[in-house]
């Protein structure tokens, strides 16, 4: 395994928060309290000290209770936020599924979104239309390509942005949590996809309370309590032990 590229390399991170100790009600009065420096803050931290490495081809599932750090930790390695203390390396393109709706505009139609969004994947107009029916097909949303998206419910917007950033393969897929609002048929449609990309060497870190998905996709597991790396190693072995504690 050592001599697999290491394509996620999280050393010593810990991620910091500021959390408001006064309550603002509007813009203008925060505004106001922070040009006279009277906001005051807490500090909390999401992600204390974690490291872990992930290589090439591997399949890691992030673990743990409501709140613990796991999408923290997901939007820390997709760039959306930089960490207080540590460093994290990413090496290859990198395809988020972090949150529903992001990348999309509320008020423009699914067709115009398929090309709003690839663009923001770094993908060209021409590039787009050339996949466009295959988005459309494993989307399942043709006879609504025409309306607003806010029209959309949660479970096709989850099949749109899923659809459009496995469309071809990134070299990480990072997937939290968006699929457990899809049907059953669709997150079966995904799971064949993921293994279609594992096996074709993409890297996959997936966040889900679904243990028994983890077990099936995942051959690596972090489980993250209170922010801290509490195990980490291979997925039977840590998905055992996060069982065992959620049944005591």
């Amino acid at each position: 395994m050592e001599d697999r590229k290491v394509m996620i390399d999280v050393d010593h991170v810990t991620i910091r928060f500021n959390l408001s100790k006064q309550k603002v009600d509007n813009l203008k009065e925060y505004l106001v309290k922070l040009m006279k420096r009277e906001l005051m803050f807490q500090e909390f931290l999401a992600v204390k000290d974690v490291s872990f490495k992930v290589h090439q081809g591997e399949a890691w599932g992030l673990i743990g209770v409501n709140g613990s750090g796991k999408s923290t930790m997901l939007k820390a390695i997709s760039g959306i936020m930089k960490p207080y203390k540590g460093t994290i390396t990413v090496n290859g393109s990198v395809a988020p599924l972090i949150e529903l709706g992001a990348g999309f505009d509320q008020e423009m139609t699914a067709r115009e979104n398929i090309f709003l969004n690839g663009c923001v994947l770094g993908h060209s107009e021409k590039f787009m239309k050339e996949h466009f029916e295959e988005i459309v097909d494993f989307a399942d949303v043709r006879d609504f390509l025409d309306s607003p998206l806010k029209n959309y419910s949660s479970g096709m917007k989850a099949r749109l942005g899923f659809s459009i950033a496995t469309m071809v393969k990134p070299d990480i897929l990072i997937v939290d949590e968006v699929l457990a609002v899809g049907d059953y048929k669709f997150r079966q449609k995904c799971e064949r996809r993921m293994k279609e990309l594992l096996d074709g060497g993409t890297t996959l870190l997936y966040v889900s309370h679904n243990i028994d998905e983890v077990r099936r996709l995942c051959t690596h597991v972090l489980w993250i309590d209170k922010g801290q790396a509490k195990m980490q190693g291979k997925m039977q072995e840590v998905t055992d032990a996060y069982m065992a504690e959620m049944k005591k």
